[in-house]
């Protein structure tokens, strides 16, 4: 009887588990694209399948959370509801004028007020938790993607490492070349930024990222060193930060919490984002802006993007003047006359302006008057934006914005956070606000990736977190710019747009780069640099060169200057990661399409389909020269009328083309 009894309970307990074990299906609107996900009372596993490939294995994924000094884990679902969303929302300041948002979305009601919401677009498969219970912490947030050891994976190391002090990899600008490499070849010791690369079988990309990064910190991975299992890590929460680092601006974090947030009643945490597609369709991805939060922003129509003339990359190198340059009246009245000059809308005052070392933005140096210049500057149609320290902005970030914007000022590029856990991620977004209170642009610079901030708050108008051309004034010869410019717009321009500041006009080729901080070149052609004003997105685009440099070829400037920084509409014609990228964009009637490659000249075949041959009035035309491979500034510039449906253009080494058609 005892036996039976036995039996008996076990068969209940089984059938009970049974019971809590759930399973549930969701599909991307075209079928290709399948989500798993299988829950019971305390985890949550998913698993992806594109086609008949699986691309993501069982992955386990949980947050960790406490209320009132209690812990909570549980994952018991309450209640299960679907939807379909087809719409088109705007996209200002962007790729593209609007963007179809079309996903079918699950979410899963669990206890304790906790939610966890999966979607499935045609792109990719993303989820996120939920929060609508008491106030708490998030103890951690487990993120996991398992994916096959063998696949290779193009990936950012944090540049900061100490093999026996982990915590300073959680300090970092976010700026550094991919690691290539087998999944299961990643040092396990070494975090990963985002956005990262995986190329799966059948040359399909998988490019992990997140969106709608808000009040919670940023998301790190790191591998196993033996399996494909890329593990997620969030840096603590700061316990206490103290005023030092670059030129005393930032804030440097000296103790931790054991957790990594705080939670309010109600939190929505960051999207996790797989982008699954071929090379050009990853370069298109939308999903980043689509989940990101809506804009908070009521009017917008004094956002203005542009170019900028920018005076800290060629160290303020002006020739030919009567006056000594620098950082003072003089120098700025000459770049504000050359932005006036070819319609350029911004100049730039670097760091310089204020004194250094005081972290005070209301201490400007003698050298020069600032009123008087942002009123020269409005007589003639240019806006200065001024650079700002972390730090010096977060002292006093109302009475700065106060301050400046009645100066008319038009905007801060701010540096040097070089941080992203909450508190670090939440003064990004006050000072998002703040600006836009007062009508004020926003660059950032030592910064993350944007991950969906550009659609909360279009004032601000790029970040950096890119490995960008400021490099090229100390980088080594050995740098390979060149393959990692035909990176980034697979991968880090997933997350949004990024100030790599091109634009030089001394221009080397593989043989005779040199760093030189005084007097600094690219790698690459001309040409190369003239298409990454195509090929990059950057609604606040720099002229990074010295105007002495530009006026010398006027021509080539105004063109420069001409190309729009947003657009109607973009297409990525053809590429690969790594080696070369063909994109063309639309402003109105005019196409632009700019391509470059890395260091392996080739010939391109570009196909005319955006518009019939009859509608063509002109092609206005810039390819590398015959002897760009030994000079790197030699180039070709010719206007015709298109007599065939495709064009074949060559490319030197690291060379490029832009083409711009008119109808």
């Amino acid at each position: 009887m005892k036996r039976l009894y036995s039996i008996l309970l076990l068969l209940a307990l089984a059938l009970t588990a049974a019971a809590r074990e759930q399973s549930y299906t969701l599909a991307s609107p075209d079928g290709r694209l399948v989500a798993h996900v299988a829950t019971d009372d305390v985890s949550v596993n998913y698993y992806v399948y594109y086609g008949d490939a699986m691309l993501l294995r069982p992955t386990y994924i949980d947050i960790e959370h406490t209320q009132g000094g209690k812990s909570y884990n549980s994952l018991t679902v309450r209640k299960v509801t679907r939807r379909t969303v087809d719409e088109t929302i705007a996209s200002p300041f962007t790729r593209q004028a609007s963007m179809r948002n079309h996903y079918n979305e699950l979410t899963l009601q669990m206890k304790e007020g906790l939610s966890l919401v999966f979607r499935a677009y045609n792109e990719g498969v993303a989820y996120r938790f939920v929060w609508n219970g008491e106030p708490g912490r998030v103890k951690k947030e487990v993120v996991n993607y398992n994916l096959d050891g063998s696949w290779n994976v193009t990936a950012p190391y944090v540049s900061q490492f100490d093999s026996l002090r982990h915590e300073v990899q959680y300090s970092t600008s976010f700026e550094n070349q991919y690691t290539h490499t087998s999944l299961s070849q990643l040092d396990p010791r070494r975090l990963c930024f985002l956005p990262l690369m995986v190329h799966a079988d059948g040359g399909v990309k998988i490019c992990i990222t997140e969106s709608a990064l808000l009040d919670y910190p940023g998301l790190y991975l790191h591998g196993t060193g033996n399996s494909g299992l890329l593990i997620g890590e969030h840096a603590p929460l700061p316990r206490r930060v103290e005023q030092g680092g670059h030129n005393n601006l930032q804030l440097l974090v000296k103790e931790r919490e054991d957790y990594i947030a705080e939670m309010d009643r109600s939190k929505v945490f960051p999207w996790r984002i797989m982008m699954v597609g071929t090379d050009a369709e990853i370069a298109t991805n939308n999903l980043s802006y689509l989940l990101a939060e809506p804009s908070r922003l009521n009017d917008i129509s004094w956002i203005k993007p542009g170019k900028v003339a920018w005076e800290w990359w060629n160290c303020f190198n002006i020739s030919g003047v009567d006056f000594p340059a620098g950082i003072n009246n003089d120098t700025y009245k000459h770049y504000i006359d050359f932005a006036s000059r070819y319609g350029i809308e911004y100049v730039i005052l670097d760091e310089g302006w204020a004194v250094n070392g005081e972290a005070d933005l209301f201490k400007v140096v003698p050298e020069i008057d600032l009123p008087m210049l942002v009123q020269y500057a409005k007589e003639r149609g240019v806006g200065i934006i001024l650079w700002a320290g972390y730090y010096a902005f977060e002292r006093d970030m109302e009475r700065v914005c106060e301050h400046y914007s009645e100066m008319g000022v038009r905007g801060f590029k701010i540096d040097f956070m070089d941080r992203d856990d909450q508190l670090a991620v939440d003064f990004y977004h006050r000072a998002a606000e703040m600006c836009a209170r007062y009508r004020l642009l926003v660059d950032f610079h030592g910064a993350f990736k944007p991950a969906g901030f550009t659609r909360t708050y279009p004032n601000v108008l790029n970040f950096e977190g890119v490995f960008g051309l400021e490099q090229m004034k100390w980088a080594p010869a050995t740098t390979d710019q060149m393959q990692y410019d035909t990176e980034i717009p697979f991968i880090r321009q997933a997350a949004g747009p990024m100030d790599y500041t091109q634009g030089a006009m001394l221009n080397g080729g593989r043989w005779n780069y040199h760093p030189c901080w005084m007097e600094p070149m690219s790698q690459g052609t001309r040409c190369h640099q003239l298409a990454l004003y195509i090929v990059l997105e950057s609604p606040l685009n720099m002229l990074c060169d010295s105007p002495t440099h530009y006026e010398k070829e006027p021509d080539y400037t105004r063109f420069v200057a001409e190309i729009p920084t947003v657009w109607d509409e973009t297409r990525v014609l053809q590429g690969k990661v790594g080696e070369y990228i063909v994109t063309a964009r639309r402003k109105g009637s005019t196409w632009y399409i700019g391509g470059i490659t890395n260091w392996t000249e080739r010939d391109i075949d570009i196909a005319l389909p955006v518009i019939t041959l009859d509608s063509i009035s002109t092609i206005e035309l810039y390819t590398d020269g015959v002897n760009a491979h030994r000079k790197g500034s030699d180039y070709k510039h010719q206007t015709f009328s298109p007599q065939m449906p495709v064009l074949t253009v060559h490319l030197a080494p690291g060379g490029g083309f832009v083409m711009k058609i008119e109808r």
